[in-house]
Protein backbone atom coordinates (compact mmCIF):
# COMPACT_ATOMS: atom_id res chain seq x y z
CA UNK A 1 0.00 0.00 0.00
CA UNK A 2 2.74 2.51 0.25
CA UNK A 3 3.04 3.10 -3.77
CA UNK A 4 0.21 5.12 -3.89
CA UNK A 5 1.61 7.34 -1.38
CA UNK A 6 5.38 7.55 -3.29
CA UNK A 7 3.05 8.56 -6.37
CA UNK A 8 1.90 11.03 -4.72
CA UNK A 9 4.83 12.34 -3.29
CA UNK A 10 6.20 12.47 -6.46
CA UNK A 11 3.49 14.36 -8.11
CA UNK A 12 4.28 16.86 -4.92
CA UNK A 13 7.54 17.38 -6.01
CA UNK A 14 7.13 17.32 -9.21
CA UNK A 15 4.79 20.39 -9.21
CA UNK A 16 7.22 21.90 -7.02
CA UNK A 17 9.42 21.99 -9.68
CA UNK A 18 12.05 19.78 -8.06
CA UNK A 19 11.02 16.41 -9.89
CA UNK A 20 13.77 14.86 -11.70
CA UNK A 21 17.49 15.33 -12.25
CA UNK A 22 19.00 18.72 -12.85
CA UNK A 23 20.18 18.97 -16.62
CA UNK A 24 24.03 19.87 -17.02
CA UNK A 25 22.79 21.67 -20.64
CA UNK A 26 20.06 23.89 -19.05
CA UNK A 27 21.33 24.65 -15.68
CA UNK A 28 22.39 27.79 -15.34
CA UNK A 29 26.46 29.16 -13.68
CA UNK A 30 27.10 32.93 -13.08
CA UNK A 31 28.32 35.67 -10.86
CA UNK A 32 31.39 37.70 -9.52
CA UNK A 33 33.26 34.40 -8.72
CA UNK A 34 33.96 33.96 -12.37
CA UNK A 35 35.74 37.17 -12.77
CA UNK A 36 39.26 36.81 -12.07
CA UNK A 37 39.57 40.79 -11.38
CA UNK A 38 36.65 40.70 -9.02
CA UNK A 39 38.57 40.19 -5.67
CA UNK A 40 36.87 39.23 -2.65
CA UNK A 41 37.72 37.93 1.19
CA UNK A 42 35.50 34.82 -0.72
CA UNK A 43 34.63 34.66 -3.81
CA UNK A 44 31.31 33.35 -4.52
CA UNK A 45 28.53 32.34 -7.49
CA UNK A 46 26.14 30.79 -8.37
CA UNK A 47 24.16 27.71 -10.23
CA UNK A 48 20.59 27.33 -10.91
CA UNK A 49 19.01 23.43 -11.38
CA UNK A 50 17.20 23.59 -14.50
CA UNK A 51 15.71 20.36 -15.87
CA UNK A 52 15.60 18.45 -19.06
CA UNK A 53 12.41 20.73 -20.22
CA UNK A 54 13.97 24.12 -19.26
CA UNK A 55 11.85 24.28 -15.87
CA UNK A 56 13.70 26.07 -12.74
CA UNK A 57 13.85 23.95 -10.02
CA UNK A 58 12.13 26.02 -6.85
CA UNK A 59 13.23 23.08 -4.13
CA UNK A 60 15.94 21.69 -3.29
CA UNK A 61 17.40 18.58 -5.96
CA UNK A 62 19.82 16.92 -3.23
CA UNK A 63 22.53 19.27 -1.52
CA UNK A 64 24.86 16.85 -3.57
CA UNK A 65 23.62 17.54 -6.71
CA UNK A 66 26.34 19.41 -8.43
CA UNK A 67 30.23 19.09 -7.60
CA UNK A 68 32.60 21.70 -7.74
CA UNK A 69 36.11 20.87 -7.84
CA UNK A 70 38.53 24.18 -8.14
CA UNK A 71 42.02 23.62 -9.41
CA UNK A 72 45.22 25.93 -10.12
CA UNK A 73 46.38 24.50 -13.21
CA UNK A 74 49.96 25.28 -13.53
CA UNK A 75 50.44 24.29 -10.18
CA UNK A 76 51.39 21.36 -7.67
CA UNK A 77 48.90 22.19 -5.32
CA UNK A 78 45.51 24.60 -5.19
CA UNK A 79 45.07 26.09 -2.11
CA UNK A 80 41.20 26.77 -1.92
CA UNK A 81 38.64 26.31 0.65
CA UNK A 82 35.09 25.47 -1.58
CA UNK A 83 31.72 24.88 0.00
CA UNK A 84 28.68 24.62 -1.93
CA UNK A 85 25.62 25.93 0.01
CA UNK A 86 21.96 24.84 -0.75
CA UNK A 87 19.54 27.53 -0.44
CA UNK A 88 16.94 25.09 -0.83
CA UNK A 89 14.71 27.04 -3.86
CA UNK A 90 16.57 24.74 -6.45
CA UNK A 91 19.53 27.33 -6.39
CA UNK A 92 23.06 27.03 -4.86
CA UNK A 93 25.53 29.32 -3.75
CA UNK A 94 29.37 28.30 -4.22
CA UNK A 95 31.93 30.15 -2.14
CA UNK A 96 35.48 29.91 -1.99
CA UNK A 97 38.54 31.54 -0.48
CA UNK A 98 41.79 31.67 -2.09
CA UNK A 99 44.88 31.09 0.45
CA UNK A 100 47.33 31.69 -2.49
CA UNK A 101 47.68 34.15 -5.63
CA UNK A 102 47.58 31.68 -9.16
CA UNK A 103 47.90 32.75 -12.84
CA UNK A 104 44.98 31.05 -13.81
CA UNK A 105 42.14 28.99 -12.30
CA UNK A 106 39.63 26.20 -13.11
CA UNK A 107 36.32 25.27 -11.94
CA UNK A 108 34.75 22.73 -12.88
CA UNK A 109 31.02 22.59 -11.79
CA UNK A 110 29.03 19.23 -13.03
CA UNK A 111 25.93 17.06 -12.14
CA UNK A 112 26.79 13.71 -12.01
CA UNK A 113 29.59 13.09 -14.54
CA UNK A 114 28.52 15.46 -17.01
CA UNK A 115 29.99 19.23 -16.84
CA UNK A 116 27.55 22.33 -16.53
CA UNK A 117 26.51 25.08 -18.50
CA UNK A 118 29.60 26.48 -19.63
CA UNK A 119 32.05 24.51 -17.48
CA UNK A 120 34.81 24.01 -16.96
CA UNK A 121 35.15 27.86 -16.51
CA UNK A 122 39.13 29.23 -16.85
CA UNK A 123 40.06 32.22 -15.41
CA UNK A 124 42.83 34.09 -16.68
CA UNK A 125 44.78 35.33 -14.28
CA UNK A 126 46.39 36.65 -12.05
CA UNK A 127 44.31 36.10 -9.77
CA UNK A 128 44.82 37.47 -6.21
CA UNK A 129 44.16 36.21 -2.59
CA UNK A 130 42.69 38.27 0.02
CA UNK A 131 46.16 39.12 1.92
CA UNK A 132 47.49 40.35 -1.58
CA UNK A 133 48.77 43.36 -1.63
CA UNK A 134 48.27 44.37 -5.85
CA UNK A 135 45.59 47.47 -6.40
CA UNK A 136 44.42 48.14 -9.37
CA UNK A 137 45.88 51.77 -10.36
CA UNK A 138 42.85 52.43 -12.38
CA UNK A 139 39.89 53.26 -9.98
CA UNK A 140 37.01 53.08 -12.86
CA UNK A 141 38.54 50.11 -13.95
CA UNK A 142 38.28 47.97 -10.29
CA UNK A 143 34.38 49.61 -10.23
CA UNK A 144 34.13 48.04 -13.55
CA UNK A 145 35.35 45.03 -12.40
CA UNK A 146 33.40 44.70 -9.40
CA UNK A 147 30.12 45.53 -10.94
CA UNK A 148 29.61 48.20 -8.65
CA UNK A 149 26.67 50.32 -9.09
CA UNK A 150 26.65 53.76 -10.90
CA UNK A 151 24.73 55.57 -7.74
CA UNK A 152 24.16 54.80 -4.03
CA UNK A 153 21.29 57.29 -2.74
CA UNK A 154 22.21 56.86 0.45
CA UNK A 155 25.82 57.96 -0.22
CA UNK A 156 24.65 61.58 -2.30
CA UNK A 157 21.49 61.86 0.74
CA UNK A 158 24.72 61.88 3.29
CA UNK A 159 27.13 63.90 1.31
CA UNK A 160 24.49 66.51 0.10
CA UNK A 161 24.88 68.06 3.99
CA UNK A 162 28.55 68.97 3.32
CA UNK A 163 28.76 70.99 -0.52
CA UNK A 164 32.66 71.11 0.49
CA UNK A 165 35.23 69.15 3.46
CA UNK A 166 38.17 71.23 4.28
CA UNK A 167 40.72 68.61 5.84
CA UNK A 168 42.52 71.24 7.98
CA UNK A 169 39.32 72.75 9.30
CA UNK A 170 38.37 69.27 10.48
CA UNK A 171 41.84 68.36 11.71
CA UNK A 172 41.49 70.65 14.17
CA UNK A 173 37.96 71.31 15.08
CA UNK A 174 36.23 68.06 15.52
CA UNK A 175 39.07 66.52 18.18
CA UNK A 176 38.33 70.01 20.49
CA UNK A 177 34.29 69.40 19.47
CA UNK A 178 34.60 65.65 20.28
CA UNK A 179 37.92 64.16 21.16
CA UNK A 180 37.29 64.25 24.83
CA UNK A 181 33.98 62.46 25.48
CA UNK A 182 33.88 59.92 22.06
CA UNK A 183 35.96 57.55 20.75
CA UNK A 184 37.25 58.67 17.49
CA UNK A 185 39.47 57.75 14.70
CA UNK A 186 41.05 60.13 12.69
CA UNK A 187 42.26 58.43 9.19
CA UNK A 188 44.31 60.03 6.45
CA UNK A 189 45.12 57.53 3.10
CA UNK A 190 47.72 59.30 1.20
CA UNK A 191 49.38 57.50 -1.56
CA UNK A 192 47.22 54.19 -0.74
CA UNK A 193 48.39 54.45 2.68
CA UNK A 194 46.43 54.09 5.99
CA UNK A 195 47.05 56.34 8.42
CA UNK A 196 44.85 56.67 12.19
CA UNK A 197 45.01 58.90 15.26
CA UNK A 198 42.62 57.95 17.91
CA UNK A 199 40.63 59.86 20.64
CA UNK A 200 39.19 58.77 23.94
CA UNK A 201 39.14 55.35 26.04
CA UNK A 202 37.59 52.97 24.09
CA UNK A 203 39.47 52.49 20.20
CA UNK A 204 39.35 48.85 20.15
CA UNK A 205 36.61 48.96 17.50
CA UNK A 206 39.09 50.65 15.35
CA UNK A 207 39.99 46.92 14.15
CA UNK A 208 36.81 46.63 11.66
CA UNK A 209 37.52 50.00 10.27
CA UNK A 210 41.65 49.03 9.85
CA UNK A 211 40.58 45.95 8.40
CA UNK A 212 38.57 47.21 5.88
CA UNK A 213 40.36 49.98 5.17
CA UNK A 214 43.34 47.82 4.68
CA UNK A 215 41.66 45.34 1.93
CA UNK A 216 40.46 47.92 0.05
CA UNK A 217 43.91 49.40 -0.66
CA UNK A 218 45.35 45.87 -1.76
CA UNK A 219 42.50 45.81 -4.55
CA UNK A 220 42.44 49.41 -5.15
CA UNK A 221 44.02 53.03 -5.01
CA UNK A 222 42.24 54.59 -3.09
CA UNK A 223 41.72 58.55 -2.94
CA UNK A 224 43.96 60.64 -0.96
CA UNK A 225 41.46 61.33 2.10
CA UNK A 226 41.19 62.00 5.50
CA UNK A 227 38.28 61.69 7.54
CA UNK A 228 36.83 60.71 11.01
CA UNK A 229 35.09 57.75 12.28
CA UNK A 230 33.01 57.35 15.03
CA UNK A 231 33.61 54.49 17.33
CA UNK A 232 30.71 54.41 19.50
CA UNK A 233 26.91 52.77 18.83
CA UNK A 234 25.44 56.26 18.82
CA UNK A 235 25.54 59.07 15.82
CA UNK A 236 27.34 62.71 16.86
CA UNK A 237 26.44 65.36 14.46
CA UNK A 238 22.83 66.47 15.57
CA UNK A 239 20.46 68.30 13.15
CA UNK A 240 19.81 71.35 15.40
CA UNK A 241 23.56 71.55 16.37
CA UNK A 242 24.46 75.14 16.93
CA UNK A 243 27.55 75.02 15.86
CA UNK A 244 28.69 74.42 12.19
CA UNK A 245 27.93 70.58 10.79
CA UNK A 246 31.20 68.29 10.86
CA UNK A 247 31.29 65.01 8.86
CA UNK A 248 31.47 62.16 11.02
CA UNK A 249 31.75 59.01 9.78
CA UNK A 250 29.43 56.53 12.03
CA UNK A 251 28.05 52.60 11.52
CA UNK A 252 24.40 53.74 12.23
CA UNK A 253 22.19 56.86 11.53
CA UNK A 254 19.36 58.71 12.81
CA UNK A 255 17.05 60.89 11.64
CA UNK A 256 17.87 63.51 14.19
CA UNK A 257 21.52 63.43 13.11
CA UNK A 258 23.65 64.05 10.48
CA UNK A 259 26.51 61.77 10.59
CA UNK A 260 27.33 59.90 7.07
CA UNK A 261 26.40 56.35 7.35
CA UNK A 262 28.84 53.09 6.13
CA UNK A 263 28.16 49.98 6.93
CA UNK A 264 27.65 48.13 10.25
CA UNK A 265 30.78 47.20 11.74
CA UNK A 266 29.08 43.79 12.28
CA UNK A 267 28.12 43.38 8.49
CA UNK A 268 31.70 44.07 7.39
CA UNK A 269 33.20 41.95 9.53
CA UNK A 270 31.44 39.13 8.45
CA UNK A 271 32.61 39.83 4.83
CA UNK A 272 35.98 40.13 5.69
CA UNK A 273 36.32 37.21 7.82
CA UNK A 274 33.37 34.90 5.75
CA UNK A 275 34.93 30.89 5.78
CA UNK A 276 37.05 32.11 8.28
CA UNK A 277 36.64 32.93 11.96
CA UNK A 278 32.59 33.88 11.83
CA UNK A 279 29.93 31.45 11.06
CA UNK A 280 27.58 34.25 10.52
CA UNK A 281 27.55 35.76 7.55
CA UNK A 282 25.23 36.72 4.56
CA UNK A 283 26.26 33.37 2.70
CA UNK A 284 26.08 31.15 5.50
CA UNK A 285 22.31 32.43 5.99
CA UNK A 286 21.33 31.55 2.99
CA UNK A 287 21.91 28.12 3.08
CA UNK A 288 20.39 27.41 6.77
CA UNK A 289 17.14 29.14 6.20
CA UNK A 290 15.22 26.69 8.18
CA UNK A 291 12.38 24.98 7.13
CA UNK A 292 10.19 25.43 4.05
CA UNK A 293 7.83 28.31 4.94
CA UNK A 294 4.51 25.78 5.24
CA UNK A 295 6.52 23.59 7.62
CA UNK A 296 7.83 26.78 10.07
CA UNK A 297 6.53 27.26 13.80
CA UNK A 298 4.13 29.85 13.63
CA UNK A 299 4.80 31.87 16.25
CA UNK A 300 6.97 35.35 16.46
CA UNK A 301 10.43 34.93 17.54
CA UNK A 302 13.04 36.99 19.30
CA UNK A 303 15.96 36.69 21.42
CA UNK A 304 18.46 39.29 22.71
CA UNK A 305 19.64 41.52 25.19
CA UNK A 306 17.96 44.28 27.26
CA UNK A 307 19.50 46.98 25.35
CA UNK A 308 15.84 48.95 25.19
CA UNK A 309 13.25 49.33 27.12
CA UNK A 310 10.52 48.27 24.38
CA UNK A 311 12.45 44.63 24.27
CA UNK A 312 11.23 44.83 28.06
CA UNK A 313 7.97 45.43 27.05
CA UNK A 314 8.20 43.03 23.64
CA UNK A 315 9.15 39.96 26.56
CA UNK A 316 6.47 41.20 28.76
CA UNK A 317 3.93 40.79 26.16
CA UNK A 318 5.38 37.33 24.52
CA UNK A 319 4.49 36.23 28.60
CA UNK A 320 0.98 37.64 28.22
CA UNK A 321 0.70 35.70 25.20
CA UNK A 322 2.83 32.91 24.79
CA UNK A 323 1.28 30.73 21.81
CA UNK A 324 1.90 34.21 19.82
CA UNK A 325 5.00 35.42 20.84
CA UNK A 326 8.37 33.56 21.99
CA UNK A 327 10.77 36.34 23.12
CA UNK A 328 13.01 36.15 25.83
CA UNK A 329 16.11 37.67 27.24
CA UNK A 330 19.80 36.05 26.86
CA UNK A 331 21.45 38.79 28.74
CA UNK A 332 20.94 41.87 30.92
CA UNK A 333 22.97 44.22 31.30
CA UNK A 334 21.04 47.72 30.90
CA UNK A 335 18.07 47.27 33.13
CA UNK A 336 17.36 45.32 36.94
CA UNK A 337 16.16 41.68 35.87
CA UNK A 338 13.06 40.74 37.72
CA UNK A 339 12.43 37.57 37.13
CA UNK A 340 8.67 38.00 37.53
CA UNK A 341 8.20 40.52 35.08
CA UNK A 342 10.38 38.68 32.17
CA UNK A 343 10.81 35.52 33.16
CA UNK A 344 14.25 33.23 33.22
CA UNK A 345 17.59 34.55 31.26
CA UNK A 346 17.52 31.53 28.74
CA UNK A 347 20.30 30.34 26.51
CA UNK A 348 21.80 31.62 23.35
CA UNK A 349 20.75 29.56 20.44
CA UNK A 350 22.22 29.52 17.10
CA UNK A 351 20.88 32.24 14.67
CA UNK A 352 20.14 29.73 11.98
CA UNK A 353 17.63 28.11 14.50
CA UNK A 354 15.54 31.20 13.99
CA UNK A 355 14.55 30.34 11.26
CA UNK A 356 12.84 27.18 12.17
CA UNK A 357 9.80 30.35 13.14
CA UNK A 358 8.05 31.90 10.20
CA UNK A 359 7.80 35.50 11.61
CA UNK A 360 10.83 37.43 12.59
CA UNK A 361 10.76 40.23 15.11
CA UNK A 362 13.76 43.19 14.56
CA UNK A 363 13.57 45.64 17.60
CA UNK A 364 16.09 48.28 18.42
CA UNK A 365 18.87 47.35 20.36
CA UNK A 366 21.05 50.78 21.90
CA UNK A 367 20.67 52.08 17.90
CA UNK A 368 19.23 49.51 14.99
CA UNK A 369 19.46 46.22 15.58
CA UNK A 370 22.40 44.67 13.61
CA UNK A 371 20.70 41.59 12.46
CA UNK A 372 18.66 43.07 9.93
CA UNK A 373 20.53 41.90 7.03
CA UNK A 374 20.82 38.25 8.23
CA UNK A 375 16.96 38.16 8.65
CA UNK A 376 16.23 39.52 5.90
CA UNK A 377 18.02 36.64 3.76
CA UNK A 378 16.42 34.32 5.47
CA UNK A 379 12.87 32.87 4.58
CA UNK A 380 10.66 34.03 7.58
CA UNK A 381 9.11 37.40 7.80
CA UNK A 382 10.54 40.35 9.15
CA UNK A 383 8.36 42.67 11.35
CA UNK A 384 10.49 45.69 11.48
CA UNK A 385 9.94 48.65 14.70
CA UNK A 386 10.03 52.09 13.50
CA UNK A 387 12.85 53.61 14.20
CA UNK A 388 14.64 56.57 14.41
CA UNK A 389 17.77 54.73 13.57
CA UNK A 390 18.82 53.33 10.17
CA UNK A 391 21.86 51.41 8.10
CA UNK A 392 23.43 52.35 5.74
CA UNK A 393 20.64 50.45 3.41
CA UNK A 394 17.38 51.08 5.25
CA UNK A 395 16.43 53.77 2.79
CA UNK A 396 16.08 51.30 0.04
CA UNK A 397 13.93 49.07 2.50
CA UNK A 398 10.15 49.11 1.46
CA UNK A 399 7.40 49.14 4.38
CA UNK A 400 4.86 46.20 3.46
CA UNK A 401 7.40 45.14 0.52
CA UNK A 402 10.70 43.75 1.77
CA UNK A 403 8.67 43.80 5.83
CA UNK A 404 5.97 44.48 7.76
CA UNK A 405 5.97 47.67 9.81
CA UNK A 406 5.07 48.01 13.34
CA UNK A 407 4.71 51.26 15.74
CA UNK A 408 7.99 52.16 17.77
CA UNK A 409 5.72 51.58 21.09
CA UNK A 410 4.96 48.03 20.23
CA UNK A 411 1.00 48.88 20.51
CA UNK A 412 -0.11 47.36 16.58
CA UNK A 413 2.27 44.40 17.07
CA UNK A 414 -0.03 41.84 17.69
CA UNK A 415 -2.68 43.59 15.04
CA UNK A 416 0.19 43.41 12.65
CA UNK A 417 1.13 39.56 13.59
CA UNK A 418 -2.50 38.63 13.28
CA UNK A 419 -2.60 39.90 9.82
CA UNK A 420 0.40 38.26 8.88
CA UNK A 421 -1.30 34.83 10.03
CA UNK A 422 -4.95 35.76 7.77
CA UNK A 423 -2.49 36.62 4.80
CA UNK A 424 -0.05 33.85 4.92
CA UNK A 425 0.68 34.25 1.04
CA UNK A 426 0.97 37.91 1.14
CA UNK A 427 3.54 37.41 3.88
CA UNK A 428 5.48 35.06 2.45
CA UNK A 429 5.74 37.06 -0.93
CA UNK A 430 6.82 39.53 1.70
CA UNK A 431 9.25 37.22 3.26
CA UNK A 432 10.74 36.09 -0.39
CA UNK A 433 10.97 40.27 -1.63
CA UNK A 434 13.04 40.49 1.72
CA UNK A 435 15.22 38.28 0.73
CA UNK A 436 16.28 39.06 -2.49
CA UNK A 437 16.72 42.65 -1.33
CA UNK A 438 19.39 41.34 1.16
CA UNK A 439 20.21 38.84 -1.91
CA UNK A 440 20.93 41.46 -4.46
CA UNK A 441 22.31 44.49 -2.02
CA UNK A 442 24.11 43.60 0.90
CA UNK A 443 26.32 40.34 -0.29
CA UNK A 444 30.58 41.32 0.08
CA UNK A 445 30.92 42.56 -3.47
CA UNK A 446 28.17 45.57 -2.49
CA UNK A 447 29.30 46.41 0.71
CA UNK A 448 33.10 46.61 -0.84
CA UNK A 449 31.25 48.74 -3.57
CA UNK A 450 29.61 50.89 -0.78
CA UNK A 451 32.90 51.62 1.07
CA UNK A 452 34.94 52.65 -2.03
CA UNK A 453 32.19 54.96 -3.62
CA UNK A 454 31.95 56.34 -0.39
CA UNK A 455 35.29 57.52 -0.09
CA UNK A 456 35.73 58.62 -3.30
CA UNK A 457 32.65 61.11 -3.52
CA UNK A 458 34.14 62.40 -0.29
CA UNK A 459 36.94 62.58 -1.03
CA UNK A 460 35.68 64.64 -4.31
CA UNK A 461 34.76 67.51 -1.95
CA UNK A 462 37.78 67.73 -0.04
CA UNK A 463 39.45 71.53 -0.70
CA UNK A 464 42.96 71.07 0.56
CA UNK A 465 45.36 68.36 0.61
CA UNK A 466 44.49 65.55 3.13
CA UNK A 467 48.13 65.07 5.37
CA UNK A 468 49.55 62.60 7.73
CA UNK A 469 49.15 64.99 10.67
CA UNK A 470 51.16 65.02 13.48
CA UNK A 471 50.62 61.97 16.30
CA UNK A 472 49.54 59.53 13.31
CA UNK A 473 50.87 56.21 12.91
CA UNK A 474 50.59 53.95 9.77
CA UNK A 475 48.37 50.96 10.07
CA UNK A 476 50.31 48.26 8.51
CA UNK A 477 49.45 45.69 6.12
CA UNK A 478 49.46 42.36 7.68
CA UNK A 479 52.50 40.35 7.49
CA UNK A 480 51.75 36.92 8.24
CA UNK A 481 50.54 35.78 5.03
CA UNK A 482 52.15 32.03 4.36
CA UNK A 483 51.18 32.40 0.89
CA UNK A 484 53.25 35.51 -0.93
CA UNK A 485 52.02 36.87 -4.31
CA UNK A 486 53.74 38.79 -6.98
CA UNK A 487 52.01 41.25 -8.19
CA UNK A 488 52.16 42.42 -11.74
CA UNK A 489 51.39 45.67 -11.59
CA UNK A 490 54.85 46.74 -9.37
CA UNK A 491 57.75 47.31 -11.14
CA UNK A 492 59.96 44.37 -10.54
CA UNK A 493 62.30 46.66 -7.85
CA UNK A 494 59.21 46.74 -5.70
CA UNK A 495 59.06 43.10 -5.76
CA UNK A 496 60.37 40.51 -3.02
Amino acid sequence: MLWPLCLALAAAAAAAGGAGQPSAERSAVWGPGLRAQAALPARYFYVQAVDAEGQRFTSSPGENAFQVKITAPDEQFTRVGVQVLDRKDGSFLVRYRMYASYQNLKIEVKTGDKHVAQSPYVLKGPIYHENCDCPQEDSSAWLEEMNCPQTMPQIQRDLANFPTVDPDKIAKEIPQRFGQRQSLCHYTIRDNEVYIKTYGEHVGFRIFMDAILLSLTRKVKMPDVEFFVNLGDWPLEKKKSPQNLHPIFSWCGSSESKDIVMPTYDLTDSVLESMGRVSLDMMSVQANTGPSWEDKNTTAFWRGRDSRKERLELVKLSRKYPEIIDAAFTNFFFFKHDESLYGPIVKHISFFDFFKYKYQINIDGTVAAYRLPYLLAGNSVVLKQDSIYYEHFYNELQPWKHYIPFKSDLSDLLEKLQWAKEHDEEAKNIAKSGQEFARNHLMGDHIFCYYFKLFQEYASLQVSEPKIRDGMEKVPQPDDDLFPCTCHRKKAKDEL
